[in-house]
């Protein structure tokens, strides 16, 4: 995604950071990364896809998201402010090192622990939690060092204590998703999710894993019983699932957001998949067949 990211935190001492994501752009990318994340949307609607899970988003929207799962916030492309962005918001990463076991297992950090698990499905804060979390989220850049820390241990204590928060992956999908040991096939898979709109750069993933591209090739077969370029289609299809779900995109325009680049290829990659076309998968899933 073409945007602009602003880090508001740039100190090397610091265990997280608050940053500003500016979206000027109509293009989006469905991707995960290690972090654990917090996002208040203070700018923009449209939709927000988190695992399985598709809902309407706005100003005030506040979701925490577990380490290694899939999101992706779709602006609507017109917008009336005077930035003419689309999309803005405020996050809060942090890696798991922050927050040890060891320093989970203290009896004051039940709720600290508790927001982790719940993060694994993402959840989304309403209601008074909603105005707690936020408003120490707008201070947390303008705090020293230690208050931040502070503040920060506070704000997650708040979100695990509260009894509002809203699931929004499913069950079934966290027990479906990608996971693996081997970290060659872990990078593998984070530099398709990250790189799945662009044309394979055969090369540079070689190098990324250290292999010769046709031994990547063999070896990704041999691991996941599926070419490369067969499981990069598969990844394109599974977010194309999920766009197809929202009435207001055209076909065409999913074809495009989910790196596919004609309509021809979109639709045979889709039903060698699926069973059916993506126009008879968004009929069924609308129901109206």
């Amino acid at each position: 995604m073409a945007a602009q990211l602003e880090k508001l935190v740039t100190k090397d001492d610091e265990s997280f950071f608050i940053g500003i994501f500016q979206d000027s752009l109509e293009k989006c990318t469905w991707h995960y990364h290690n972090s654990y994340e917090i996002s208040f949307i203070t700018e923009g609607s449209g939709k927000r896809i988190v695992g399985d899970s598709i809902e309407e988003f706005q100003p005030g929207d506040l979701v925490f998201i577990g380490h290694n799962l899939p999101h992706v916030w779709i602006a609507e492309k017109e917008t009336s402010t005077l930035s003419r962005r689309t999309l803005e918001m405020v996050y809060l990463q942090f890696g798991s090192d922050v927050l040890t076991p060891q320093l989970l297992a203290l009896p004051e950090f039940r709720y600290v622990e508790r927001a982790l698990a719940m993060s694994e499905r993402g959840i989304q804060i309403v209601g008074q939690t909603l105005n707690e979390v936020s408003e120490l989220m707008l201070q947390l850049p303008y705090l020293k060092s230690f208050e931040r820390m502070l503040h920060f241990l506070n704000l997650m204590n708040i979100i695990g204590s509260s009894q509002t928060n809203i699931h929004l992956a499913s069950n079934e999908y966290i027990k479906k998703r990608f996971t693996t040991i081997n970290k060659r096939i872990v990078a593998i898979h984070e530099y398709l999710m990250n790189n799945y709109r662009e044309e394979v750069d055969l090369q540079k993933l070689a190098r990324l894993v250290n292999m010769a591209e046709g031994s990547l090739c063999r070896f990704f077969k041999m691991k996941m019983g599926i070419t490369l370029f067969d499981y990069l289609n598969q990844i394109k299809t599974d977010f194309a699932c999920k766009l197809l779900m929202d009435p207001d995109m055209s076909i065409l325009q999913i074809c495009l957001d989910c790196g596919f680049n004609n309509s021809s290829n979109f639709n045979k990659q889709f039903k060698k998949r699926t069973g059916v076309t993506p126009t008879e998968y968004r009929k069924r899933f609308h129901g109206l067949i």
